[in-house]
């Protein structure tokens, strides 16, 4: 998904705007990866630790919220990429609105990890006291 620049980077001197655009992709790739493997990865000990777990069914939407937001933007970005031509006039401004769109499913998948993040983390806090206490 080649990214569209700002008129300003565009003319900066010496700077390649095609490779900027392609390393900042597959950067942005990588943390998206990394984000779905860590909600995975959280969902996995919510299911394990069960309805013992003190927000276990809030955890389990909220995780299962994010996991959908992520890859609804995922399939935006495919279709941003294969279906627009951005060197294309005409697809500037449909490119510009899916562009939008996945950053709205991005900050609200990022929102709601923020808010996971707080509740999980308080329940790990309260094992290792517990197991403290022991």
């Amino acid at each position: 998904m080649a990214a569209i620049l700002p008129s300003g980077l565009r003319n900066i001197k010496g700077l390649d705007a095609n490779r900027y655009a392609t390393k900042k992709t597959v950067a942005q790739g990588m943390l998206d990866i990394a984000l779905l493997t860590s909600n995975a990865s959280q969902l996995k000990y919510v299911l394990q630790v069960g309805p013992k777990h003190e927000f276990y069914t809030l955890l389990v939407v909220l995780i299962s919220i994010s996991i959908v937001l992520q890859v609804i933007s995922a399939v935006v970005a495919v279709v941003l990429s294969f279906i627009f031509n951005i060197n294309h006039q005409p697809d500037h401004r449909k490119a510009e609105v899916l562009n939008n769109i996945s950053l709205i499913f991005k900050v609200f998948s990022i929102t709601v990890n923020i808010i996971i993040s707080i509740f999980y983390s308080m329940q790990i806090d309260m094992d290792a006291r517990l197991l403290t206490q022991s």
